[in-house]
């Protein structure tokens, strides 16, 4: 007959197995955070974590899984996009801009590693789909003044001039201050919500083009 363990071998045993869990994906984020996606190894995050490839493996399945778990708890330590008033434009600029400052450089960084790596695509349309949904909050009671082909124009033009490739533009190509970028941002809304709530031409709006169709 054989004997029962007992429960505190149990749970010495599932205790270490958790850290070797934890330690192995605070290696992925560490590595993935340090570089682009072509070096992310599983020998690499194995001597990192002082393990081998097979308990990797064995614990996450995958590259794959183990890389999408990474970028998953990364993306829930990042600072929460703040609510702010609707239609509050300078309230609006400074809850993305913290985000952005915080976590611009690491979203670019994935966002490259989309165009080589495909099956990054699902995880980062993700926060498209974010992005889209607060702007359509923040800036509400000017979209709700139009209708129509009008208001997705503006809809477009919104997303676009607050997405992380204009904070990058301004912040890290031209090198500007952040109270300059933001003031930036603000004149470009202002006017192109001026422009299409006044006139209703679309004029603005056409010169500014998201990169996906809305959803």
């Amino acid at each position: 007959m054989k004997r029962r363990k007992r429960p505190y071998v149990m749970t010495a045993r599932a205790a270490k197995a958790e850290a070797t869990k934890a330690r192995i994906r605070a290696s992925a984020i560490e590595l993935y955070s340090a570089g682009a996606i072509e070096e992310f190894t599983l020998d690499e995050v194995a001597r990192r974590s002082g393990t081998t490839v097979q308990t990797v493996l064995r614990i996450f399945g995958s590259k794959e899984d183990l890389l999408f778990g990474a970028l998953e708890v990364m993306a829930d330590r990042g600072v929460p996009l703040r609510t702010t008033q609707p239609g509050d434009v300078a309230e609006a600029v400074t809850a993305i801009f913290d985000v952005y400052e915080t976590m611009g450089d690491f979203v670019m960084q994935r966002l490259n590693d989309e165009r080589r790596h495909p099956a990054l695509k699902p995880l980062l349309a993700i926060g498209r789909r974010g992005h889209r949904t607060w702007v359509k909050t923040a800036f509400a009671p000017c979209l709700q003044k139009l209708q129509g082909s009008e208001q997705s124009q503006l809809r477009h033009a919104l997303i676009a001039v607050t997405d992380v490739y204009v904070w990058k533009l301004l912040r890290r190509d031209s090198g500007l201050s952040r109270a300059a970028a933001e003031a930036i941002v603000r004149k470009l809304i202002n006017g192109v919500v001026q422009q299409e709530t006044t006139h209703g031409t679309g004029t603005v709006a056409e010169l500014v083009r998201w990169r996906e169709p809305a959803a």
